[in-house]
């Protein structure tokens, strides 16, 4: 018996047409960013105008995690060892964080501590010697604990392959979670370095692995100038000259000891602020993606 024309369910052989989807805004938006703390780097502006940045591509991120597109990925792929990764990563930027926190709130206390005591005692460098020494002595361990902490960090950078996606296009947005770890990483670097009041190496790993990624663009970094990247190093500098005995050939005013004390404690609220909203923001990813793949 033949066929009825009218039977609907007679197989139909009509071919879709798939047509092209466009991005997600937060793609593009992710990617500016990203190509902004990329100029930034390249500028040397100062670490808290990065810090700012990283904030901005980390709202990106938070972002992203709340994409369905983005769990379902996650979930569906949470045996691959590229999950792990992920999860590793943001525990690992946290510690990094925590030790910079650290260290600045030990230089920021003990900063205040011999600034106090400089406005007590008037009588000149005799009077705050112990205080100086003090200052210095935690100085020295904050560096060591930094210099670990660097170390640390900078095999993390090498070892930033991480293992292959598949060509699922749906897996792009765990690219871009990968690319900002990549990118905090950088920034951490220099803001270490700057702690530690030595100016980061010049490394390209991170960021030639994100160029990979996001084409590059002509963005101008807004702010180009170093503001806070050399007050640590100032404050070590002038401390050092005053415990060596150094100032009869090279004078070093009490006021002047001061006032970059007072230049190195705004700077450090400058930081701690930025890394304290940063901290918060890690913390939120790493809770979202344990959510997630705990579903």
């Amino acid at each position: 018996m033949a066929a009825s024309p009218f039977n609907l369910k007679a197989p139909c052989h009509a071919r879709s047409i798939s047509l092209p989807s466009a991005p997600h805004p937060l793609i593009p938006e992710f990617n500016e960013h990203l190509t902004r703390l990329g100029a930034c780097e390249a500028a040397s502006a100062s670490i808290s105008h990065r810090l700012n940045g990283l904030k901005d591509l980390h709202d990106c991120v938070d972002n992203l995690l709340l994409l369905p597109l983005t769990q379902q990925t996650l979930i569906q792929h949470s045996d691959e060892k590229w999950v792990d990764e992920l999860l590793d990563g943001s525990l690992r930027l946290l510690d990094f964080f925590s030790t910079a926190k650290d260290a600045l709130l030990q230089t920021r206390e003990h900063a205040h501590e011999l600034q106090s005591s400089m406005r007590r005692k008037r009588g000149g460098e005799n009077g705050i010697s112990s205080e100086v020494v003090g200052y210095v002595t935690t100085r020295k361990k904050v560096k060591k604990v930094i210099h670990k902490a660097l170390k640390d960090l900078k095999g993390m950078e090498k070892k930033c392959n991480f293992s292959p996606l598949n060509k699922d296009p749906k897996t792009e947005t765990v690219s871009m979670l990968r690319e900002a770890e990549t990118v905090t990483l950088k920034v951490l670097e220099s803001l270490l370095s700057s702690i530690a009041g030595e100016t980061a190496y010049s490394n390209p790993i991170g960021w030639s692995l994100v160029s990979n990624l996001v084409r590059p663009k002509h963005v101008a970094c807004e702010e180009a100038t170093m503001i806070d990247l050399g007050e640590f190093e100032k404050v070590d500098a002038v401390l050092f000259t005053l415990i060596g005995h150094k100032t009869k050939s090279n004078p070093v005013h009490i006021d002047n000891v001061q006032t970059e004390l007072g230049k190195l404690e705004t700077s450090i609220q400058d930081l701690e602020e930025g890394i304290e909203s940063l901290y918060r923001h890690l913390i939120k990813t790493r809770v979202s993606l344990l959510n997630i793949l705990s579903h």
